[in-house]
């Protein structure tokens, strides 16, 4: 496995922690990546395997799958790429708990001991821009949420709605390993966003295992050149 070579549609691999409250024994590696720069080869190259699509699908799985291989390393000792299971997961190593993000030439990968980590949940979105936001905002918001919008001016509501989406997403990446169970925008909601940039989020639906309606999950979350990151992490 040549586990030195970065195909040129990626920047360097950077090991970091953009979010603004650290957690204890984790590894976030992020990369940058430009389809129009990857070459068929670059797969064989970084012995992953391949997935079929257009060039901006296979850089940016490539991208993701170089990011969870070096985090993997770093927290393990084993350079080791997750595969594709049939519901499109990651399938991570026994014992490892991580998630997988990728968007608009970013891409990134956090992963941690099963030990101190029951669920991770690792989202990149762009901000979306106002208008769009508007016309999403019923698909992605509960009526609680959408109400909790009516004071804010359109660059606030565009903000949070983007960041209600991107939390959503992390949420159902640190929960859908434990219960194997799809779930949508209106079966969570966020509860509060703190000036610190934490955040409550509490499901509104039972979900199998040990997370009835009801239950609050904390997240966090940064903002960096347009994009938005966010992190669900559920403790062990």
């Amino acid at each position: 496995m040549n586990t030195a070579y970065l195909p040129p549609c990626c920047s360097p691999l950077k090991s970091h922690w953009p979010l603004p409250h650290s957690l204890p024994a984790l590894q976030l590696i992020s990369t940058t990546f430009n389809p129009e720069l990857l070459d068929a080869a670059d797969f064989s190259r970084c012995a992953v395997a391949p997935v079929r699509g257009v060039a901006k699908r296979q850089a940016e799985y490539l991208a993701g799958r170089l990011c969870a291989r070096e985090a993997l390393m770093r927290l393990t000792g084993a350079a080791t790429v997750p595969a594709c299971g049939e519901d499109r997961a990651p399938q991570w190593p026994l014992g490892v708990v991580g998630s997988i993000t990728h968007g608009s030439g970013w891409a990134g990968a956090v992963v941690g001991n099963s030990a101190d980590w029951r669920g991770l949940g690792l989202d990149i979105e762009q901000l979306i821009p106002a208008s769009r936001a508007e016309r999403l905002a019923a698909e992605i918001l509960t009526p609680a949420e959408l109400f909790r919008l009516e004071n804010l001016s359109a660059e606030q509501r565009a903000q949070r709605i983007s960041l209600t989406f991107s939390l959503k997403e992390s949420l159902f990446k640190a929960l859908y390993p434990q219960v194997l169970q799809h779930f949508y925008f209106q079966d969570a909601e966020l509860l509060s966003v703190e000036a610190d940039n934490k955040v409550c989020m509490r499901l509104l639906i039972d979900l199998h295992g040990d997370w009835p309606a009801g239950s609050e999950l904390e997240g966090q979350f940064a903002e960096f050149d347009g994009y938005l990151l966010s992190l669900v992490s559920i403790p062990s």
